[in-house]
Formats: structure tokens, sequence, C-alpha cells
């Protein structure tokens, strides 16, 4: 699937709003300067409130699952605006919301 490269500064979110940020940066693979991020690590997410009313954790990690199947750094698949991942500990989706629209790959 096709989709544009995430660059470290997207905005990447939990469902519940929490903020992701890539833990460790690609610098083999740079847009405009800013590093890219390989499936293989987790990504920090802070200020996820959970569901308190719900009784469900705030989030912590997000992993992706899917990536760039036809470019990759290291061996290792790139993150994509279109990839899937999996927030931790309790399995809810994260997005990408805003990135850069110059590189894409499949």
């Amino acid at each position: 699937m096709a989709g544009n490269l995430v660059q470290q500064g997207a905005t990447v979110i939990c469902t519940h709003g929490g903020q992701a940020q890539m833990s460790v940066p690609n610098s083999r693979v740079t847009i405009n300067g800013s590093a890219t991020a390989t499936t293989s690590n987790p990504w920090t997410i802070s200020g996820c409130p959970g569901v308190t009313s719900a009784s469900i954790p705030p989030c912590t990690t997000a992993q992706w699952s899917t990536g760039t199947t036809r470019v990759t750094s290291g061996g290792q698949p790139l993150v994509l605006s279109t990839g899937m991942a999996t927030c931790l500990p309790n399995g809810v989706p994260a997005q990408v919301t805003v990135t850069q629209q110059k590189v894409t790959a499949t």
C-alpha cells in the first residue's frame, strides 16, 4: 500500500489524543533533513488520558505492524502514513495526522 513516508516531527496520535514521538530516528533516510522511522522501533506516547470511566489505561507506546514493502533502510521497512500501528497496553490504533507530502513509497 502506497503512502507518504513519516518523518521526525510528523503528528502521530493515539485514539485518545496522546502524542506519539519516534523513539529511534532513522538518520540513514532523511526528508529535508528530518529523519524517518523504521517499523521495528516503538514510538513513545505522552499525554494520553486513557478512558477513566471504562478503566482503560493510558497508551504508553505504539508499535507499527505494517510499513513499506519495496523500500527499506538497513533491511527494515519504513513507517508510512497509511501503515498500521497498535498502541500498548490497550490495543487501540495510532494514526498519522500530519506528515510531509513530497516522498511516497510502497
